[in-house]
């Protein structure tokens, strides 16, 4: 069985006030600031491993986030034990619809939390089984064999008709008043090698720095403090936050 290093990390940016973004790594909250850890595998059968990007006014996407990635941490912990593959998959759909009216509901009885929401994507494990999953615009992907490629799909205006002439207002997230929420979600347990990369970032990553420049940093083994960076010194609009999970 293999392990996982980690090192992730979730920046304010230059320009916005507040950092709305999480990132969720086992039981493991981070929010402005650099994390590392070593996983074994072989002794850990369910594991998180998260970005969340909140977004509403005031400190109301903090607060999305926040319950978002707390909510499937403890979620992931209880989940009865040998699911199948189609019962984990429907476990996962019945959470998300639970926590997405949870968020909508606090954003109708309180003027503060008004169409507060969040983005969700990163790799869930359980019980040897590894998925990738996401909602709204946050992004998974795969480095290997020095080529980087997007697993996810954004789920927003953009992708849908073509970059140009389309704003990145996106069409799916967790509360901000959607009735209606879908996650994308693939098992990807027999194609897991060593030495595998994953990669998984808010927009303000990929807003920042394209695809080109973030396989040429990760071809040079730059962990997610140094992405940050890269996407703070081309700008830093938004809150910036990546985590990369290498296989070893």
């Amino acid at each position: 069985m293999y392990k996982l290093q980690i090192t992730a990390s979730s920046n304010v940016g230059l320009v916005r006030t507040n950092n709305e973004d999480m990132i969720l790594v086992r039981n493991k909250y981070i929010r402005d600031e650099d994390y590392s850890t070593e996983i074994d595998m072989s002794v850990c059968d369910r594991l998180a491993v998260c970005v969340a990007d909140g977004m509403g006014g005031y400190e109301a996407g903090e607060v999305a986030s926040q319950e978002v990635l707390s909510s499937l941490h403890f979620f992931l912990s209880d989940m009865p034990e040998k699911l199948s593959d189609e019962e984990f998959n429907d476990a996962i759909v019945e959470w998300l619809n639970s926590i997405n009216n949870i968020i909508n509901s606090k954003g109708k009885n309180d003027d503060a939390y008004h169409n507060m929401g969040t983005t969700l994507v990163g790799l869930l494990f359980y019980e040897g089984r590894v998925y990738w999953i996401n909602c709204g615009d946050s992004r998974i992907y795969r480095f290997r064999n020095g080529t980087l490629e997007q697993l996810s799909t954004d789920h927003s205006f953009a992708a849908l008709y073509g970059d140009q002439g389309h704003t990145n207002a996106i069409t799916n997230c967790i509360g901000a008043g959607c009735t209606t929420t879908f996650i994308d979600m693939q098992e990807i347990t027999g194609d897991i090698l060593v030495d595998d990369v994953f990669l998984i970032c808010s927009d303000g990553m990929t807003d920042m720095v394209d695809d080109c420049h973030i396989e040429r940093l990760l071809d040079i083994d730059c962990n997610a403090s140094q992405l940050c960076h890269a996407a703070i010194d081309a700008g830093g609009y938004d809150n910036c936050s990546s985590c990369v999970v290498k296989i070893v």
